[in-house]
């Protein structure tokens, strides 16, 4: 299969650009692709943020809104800003059931504009594979969060050298390209989601990110196979 992963200096543009055309098939094609898993894996997410009751959450790339709305649904009175660049999906967000109840942004990942310590939790989902520097990124986040408080982030990772990765290795490079032409219409956009997470760097790899950019006490769980981390680190 061709590679449709762009050079580093049009990520930016090019993964707005994706995102924006599938943003109504979005969700749908995030059940399908992980059998459902999807949605397990964001209530872990959020709570793994740890988050105080009316504690305030940052959900950048927040996409369709799923982390802020399960944020929501698990932390009473909790305060939620739902940020991301792409436009159509944050719209598509705002739809669902308790979407007006979320405060929703157009936000730079690198640039969030938000004081230093503003948050008591900064969490993305399928975010950093699809940022030019993660280090930057992830230092980013940092800075919004308050000292004690928690970043955290759903990741997909490269097929572990297992017996199962000839499996996942056809799941990636067929299966998910097929749904995708067929349930969203875009052939190019899920073929470079796949190519994207078996380029992105391991999980340990991701963590020495973590503490590079000062976080502590950093940990990772795999998931789905070793195909997914949830990765958190402590300001």
């Amino acid at each position: 299969m061709a590679s449709v992963l762009p050079a580093a200096e049009e990520k930016a543009a090019y993964v707005q650009r994706m995102f924006g055309e599938i943003a109504r098939r979005y969700d749908r094609m995030n059940r399908l692709m992980t059998f459902g898993q999807d949605v397990r894996w964001r209530r872990m997410l959020v709570h793994a943020a740890a988050l105080p009751p009316g504690g305030r959450l940052l959900d950048i790339a927040t996409g369709t809104g799923d982390i802020a709305l399960e944020a929501l649904r698990q932390v009473p009175g909790v305060r939620v800003v739902a940020a991301d660049f792409s436009l159509p999906m944050m719209e598509v967000g705002r739809q669902k059931p308790r979407g007006q109840a979320l405060a929703w942004l157009a936000a730079d990942t690198f640039h969030l504009p938000f004081p230093d310590d503003a948050f008591d939790a900064v969490v993305s989902g399928f975010l950093l594979r699809n940022v030019a520097d993660v280090a930057a990124a992830l230092a980013e986040q940092r800075r919004v969060v308050r000292p004690g408080g928690h970043v955290v982030s759903l990741e997909t990772s490269p097929p572990p050298d297992t017996p199962l990765r000839p499996l996942i290795q056809f799941h990636l490079q067929r299966v998910i390209p097929l749904l995708g032409r067929l349930v969203s219409g875009s052939g190019y956009a899920y073929q470079y989601l796949p190519q994207s997470s078996v380029a992105f760097m391991e999980p340990e790899a991701l963590a020495d990110v973590f503490r590079s950019v000062g976080l502590r006490h950093v940990r990772y769980k795999r998931l789905m196979f070793g195909t997914v981390a949830i990765h958190i680190g402590v300001k």
